[in-house]
């Protein structure tokens, strides 16, 4: 009965002992993977050089030809450039969910080309000849054509995929995913020149089937 009753107070001490308040658990949110990308990209100077080298994409070519404003008012960010003067722009603010990739050259067209930085990418590195597909050149005469500049194409791709965690990517999938995108360039995000009377970007892809 002694022990029965020790145990009785003891239970009753503890249910009334006020409760020490639980540590507060950090949260991180998550940074948006084109915003990861390109951090990524930033801070790796010798992945940076590479990419250039296989896909022309210099994310030290950020001055723009001139400076242009989307019809739907999203933001542009121009975040990489290539040997022919085009610039590659994210659409949107940063940390947003969706940030498509618009394309423009120096001859006044532009393309939507991908939905995020991410399928930007992967049809950038696996298929570096992109802009050629839709004008009817072959893209297995244009693989061979590159593999013939490039006797490291094959292993360059390969660590480039490698380093970013990019997926792999068939040219069925790329080529659906680029009519997706190039279907959403009009109206919204035909770019205007805004620091002269230019007047919109012309459609990069007019008219063609691929």
């Amino acid at each position: 009965m002694l022990i029965a009753a020790v145990a009785f107070t003891l239970v009753i001490r503890h249910c009334g002992r006020p409760r020490a308040p639980r540590a507060a658990v950090a949260t991180m949110t998550p940074m948006p993977a084109s915003d990861d990308l390109l951090q990524r990209l930033e801070s790796d100077r010798a992945l940076a050089d590479l990419l250039t080298l296989h896909g022309d994409f210099d994310i030290a070519a950020r001055d723009p030809v001139e400076e242009l404003a989307l019809a739907n008012g999203l933001r542009l960010t121009p975040i990489a450039g290539d040997g022919a003067g085009g610039t590659y722009f994210l659409c949107g603010e940063p940390g947003g969910p969706e940030r498509p990739v618009l394309y423009t050259d120096s001859e006044g067209t532009a393309v939507l080309m991908a939905a995020n930085l991410t399928e930007a990418l992967e049809l950038i590195v696996h298929f570096p000849y992109w802009r050629d597909i839709p004008f009817g050149h072959d893209p297995g005469e244009l693989e061979a054509e590159y593999r013939d500049d490039d006797e490291n194409f094959d292993s360059n791709r390969a660590g480039i995929v490698a380093a970013l965690g990019l997926g792999p990517l068939a040219l069925d999938e790329a080529l659906a995913r680029l009519r997706a995108a190039v279907a959403r360039y009009e109206p919204g995000f035909v770019p205007t020149c805004v620091t002269h009377d230019g007047g919109p970007y012309e459609h990069a892809f007019y008219h063609r089937e691929f």
